[in-house]
């Protein structure tokens, strides 16, 4: 019989339903953008770059929750900020990884 997942259960469980190609991506990017101290991508730079990957589009990432890796990469250390417009704000959303 199938049990309710615990809350310390879940980042694994995100982490092992997604996609080896968006942390690959993310990982790739991260070494890309990183300047010493953090590391800032834009969150459209990621997506497009998972899609062609996979061959798929950005839609499917985001109806999938993939482009939520926030968790998964926190879990493993780093500290991670998503910044994404507000209402009446125009400019791209980012993620910021700091070690």
């Amino acid at each position: 019989m199938a049990e309710p997942i615990k809350p310390h259960e879940v980042v694994e469980a995100k982490k092992n339903a997604m996609p080896s190609e968006v942390i690959e991506c993310f990982n790739e990017l991260i070494a890309e953008k990183w300047n010493g101290r953090s590391a800032t991508i834009k969150q459209s730079e990621a997506a497009n770059r998972i899609a062609k990957r996979m061959n798929v589009d950005t839609q499917y990432l985001y109806a999938s929750g993939f482009m939520d890796v926030e968790d998964v990469f926190r879990d493993v250390g780093w500290k991670v900020t998503y910044d994404k417009p507000g209402y009446n704000e125009t400019y791209t959303a980012t993620f910021e990884f700091r070690k």
